[in-house]
């Protein structure tokens, strides 16, 4: 028999013990099944009691049962939705806490504008008129002291009101909205930022009462022309104090609410006078005043003060305020001032003439040349703004062209293509054939569709030849292709200041790719500066309201960087002048005065520009659409050239003219036996460099000899007229001309006698 093994005692127990376990466990389980269905059938038993069955289950329990679901996961959403908007609220001083207010000098002391808010809470809600209570209440929120901070009511009204109407005709935000909204959020008209405004509004109504809301609202709302609060306003346009404005000025007033730009009295007088009656109209309708009572207003509607005369440099205003608050983010936390004073770095009397210049070309040829606006930026050698304008008419629109428009620069991008190849050897007098070239695609066109054979960089940047750029961007790019010579000319563009995009396209050497005419302007700056880059900036100085200094551009702004060899510089401004005195840009040239820039036109001559310089300034100018259409034929060696040396000629008024490295008289250039040569396939050779030559003297042209003879004609034939009304003892009487192309415009003249201009080129 076999021999029977015992196992171990300790064996035994562990075993033992986890039997135990599991039957305990087993236990547990059925026993909590059981009570957990006997409780569920006391409870199915109990709730039996309660069933509805049939159509009363359809009606009453079910949507009852949904509406308390969707509640739930509503009111979990909007808790949600809430934590943007009550991190506004997080600073404890929100209440206290003022906003940015700059008063803002020319750069020689005089006061020129202001902006941001200067907060005036002198005057208690009791000292404001009834009657311009009233018409705000009428006008803005008439259940303003009903409602929990949103107007349910009026909001589903403003909602069928504009659905009817087919657009905005009524706002459904309360006066507590629009308090949240410019307390704490922007302008912008988003469905968050409505979100956002609405749980604001409710969080204001906690805090404050209805009387402190609306003191707020009156106190800091902007009411146009730069100014913030009722009483403000009734300064800025009525010359009074809020507490002695009449019912007529009352219903002006409240009705800048709506829109300040639009109704501001002092640029659309009839349009303010057209909304206060609105605005008496919803007095009578509201209850508030009766038909009788706004009689005399109706019939003496409120004059404003004319401010037309008051030529406040708005544009520059904008951009310098937007500077400055970016500035005092820079300040210590710890610096709690909040009222300023700045001294900029305009000039006005360039200011004056840079709107002069703009204004008298669009009206005397923007119609002809379909362009209806322009934009331009003056600068100094340091990067300050002497002159900023961005739009034909700041009271149309507000949108800064010059600094926040982003445009082709056509042609005078050429620059950097140029002073990218002189730094990587190439000469002013380096030849490249003017030939086909394809990249793909892609195969650029000169104007009129020719070319020139071989030419040197400083012929091809005069006559604004596109093959040559797009040739030097190839050979830049050597083994590694095209694209590397564009990485290589994007980077010498940011080296100057260009911060704008600039996507590698194949275009870019010809100016494709779009920049602002600020940063435009202020890198043209490069090349009088002997290569150093500066940075625009519109401040020169800030003091607080008590005149302690607390920020200079001199000792606290960026210093001028290297940006390319002082010899390179001069190069290029050597090269460019050419562009000025014989090339695109003759009627940019200045007496007496050193001159260099390009020219610029884009396809379908949608964009004009002239960017140029001399040992003082620089100057950008722009003509074009905003809508991108095409204008008639116009190039930037027309208006903008023109433009330019309008606005320049005033600059250099009463001023030491500096000289211009690299430009002067006997501006001919050495010529090397050998130079390099980009040939037709990209390839650098060796080829003898032909003689530069500055330009031979205006010679008299047919067309300039039949426009004289014409004149002269003219002249004669007044003399006669006059002749004979003299010898009959009468007054003698003006005769007018004929007008011509080459009188009505006499740079047409300068043209018609130049030697090459048998054929215009595009720049």
């Amino acid at each position: 028999m076999p021999r029977q093994i015992i196992p171990p005692r300790w064996k035994t127990r562990v075993r033992h013990f986890f039997l135990d376990l599991d039957a305990r466990i087993d236990s547990t389980l059925f026993s909590s099944g059981k009570g957990a269905r006997e409780l569920y059938e006391r409870y199915s038993t109990f709730m039996d009691r309660f069933y509805v069955g049939r159509w009363k289950r359809w009606v009453f329990i079910e949507p009852l049962s949904e509406a308390a679901t969707i509640g739930l996961g509503g009111l979990i959403l909007l808790l949600a939705l809430a934590v943007p908007a009550f991190r506004e609220t997080a600073d404890e001083d929100w209440l206290k806490k003022s906003d940015l207010a700059v008063t803002f000098l020319d750069r020689y002391g005089n006061p020129i504008g202001s902006r941001g808010i200067k907060h005036n809470d002198s005057i208690p809600l009791e000292d404001f008129p009834d009657n311009l209570i009233k018409a705000t209440l009428a006008t803005e929120d008439r259940r303003f002291y009903d409602h929990f901070g949103i107007d349910i009511a009026g909001t589903a009204r403003a909602l069928v009101t504009n659905a009817q109407a087919g657009g905005v005709r009524q706002g459904g935000s309360s006066i507590t909205q629009q308090l949240a909204k410019n307390l704490f959020l922007s302008n912008e008209r988003t469905i968050e930022r409505k979100v956002n405004e609405a749980f604001l509004a409710i969080w204001l109504e906690t805090r404050l009462t209805k009387n402190e809301i609306l003191k707020l609202y009156l106190d800091r709302a902007y009411m146009g022309g730069g100014t913030f609060g009722v009483d403000g306003a009734a300064h800025f346009y009525f010359n009074k104090s809020v507490r002695d404005i009449n019912l007529a000025e009352a219903a002006m007033l409240a009705g800048l609410f709506k829109a300040p730009t639009k109704f501001a009295p002092h640029i659309n007088l009839p349009a303010a006078r057209a909304r206060a009656n609105v605005v008496l109209d919803n007095l009578v309708d509201a209850g508030f005043m009766t038909e009788g009572q706004v009689f005399g207003a109706r019939r003496n509607p409120a004059f404003a003060v004319d401010r037309r005369d008051e030529a406040s440099p708005n544009y520059f205003l904008d951009y310098a305020f937007d500077e400055m608050r970016k500035l005092v983010d820079t300040f210590p936390k710890s610096y709690t001032e909040r009222v300023f004073v700045v001294r900029t770095s305009i000039d006005m009397n360039v200011q004056h003439a840079a709107d002069e210049a703009i204004e008298n070309q669009l009206r005397q040829f923007g119609r002809d040349y379909h362009a209806t606006q322009a934009a331009t930026v003056v600068a100094d050698l340091d990067g300050g703004v002497r002159a900023m304008v961005g739009g034909r008419d700041y009271g149309a629109s507000q949108f800064n062209r010059a600094t926040d428009a982003y445009r082709q620069p056509g042609s005078s991008f050429k620059p950097y293509v140029y002073t990218t190849a002189l730094l990587n050897g190439f000469k002013p007098t380096s030849i490249v054939v003017d030939g086909p070239v394809c990249i793909g695609n892609w195969c650029p066109q000169n104007y009129g569709h020719s070319y020139s054979g071989a030419v040197t960089l400083t012929q091809a940047i005069t006559r604004s030849i596109n093959v040559v750029p797009v040739k030097l961007s190839i050979a830049l790019g050597g083994k590694d292709g095209p694209k590397a010579g564009r990485a290589k000319i994007v980077e010498v563009a940011r080296r100057f200041g260009i911060k704008a995009p600039l996507p590698d396209t194949p275009s870019l050497p010809i100016g494709a790719d779009e920049v602002t005419i600020l940063e435009h302007a202020v890198a043209y700056a490069t090349f009088p500066n002997k290569g150093k880059a500066v940075t625009p900036h519109a401040v020169l100085e800030v003091r607080t309201g008590a005149g302690d200094l607390v920020w200079r551009w001199d000792r606290d702004g960026p210093k001028p960087r290297q940006a390319i060899p002082a010899n390179i510089a001069a190069d290029m401004a050597g090269m460019m002048s050419h562009v000025v005195s014989e090339g695109t840009a003759r009627r940019a040239a200045l007496d007496g005065i050193p001159t260099a820039g390009k020219t610029g036109t884009t396809n379908s001559y949608r964009d004009a520009w002239f960017v140029g310089y001399t040992g003082n300034f620089t100057c950008a100018v722009w003509f074009g659409n905003d809508d991108y259409s095409p204008t008639n034929r116009m190039t930037g060696g027309s208006l903008p050239a023109q433009t330019w040396h309008d606005i320049m000629t005033v600059a250099h008024q009463g001023i030491e003219i500096k000289e211009l490295g690299g430009v002067g008289a006997g501006a001919k250039l050495p010529q090397p036996p050998l130079q390099q040569v980009v040939a037709a396939n990209g390839a650098v050779v060796s080829q003898r460099a032909p003689e530069i030559k500055p330009g031979p003297p205006p010679v008299l042209t047919r067309r300039g000899a039949d426009t004289l003879v014409q004149i002269e004609k003219m002249l004669d034939d007044a003399a006669k007229t006059a002749d004979k009304t003299t010898s009959a003892n009468e007054p003698p009487k003006p005769t007018r001309p004929t007008p011509s192309s080459a009188l009505a415009f006499p740079e047409n003249y300068a043209a018609a006698t130049a030697s090459d201009a048998a054929a215009p080129r595009k720049n």
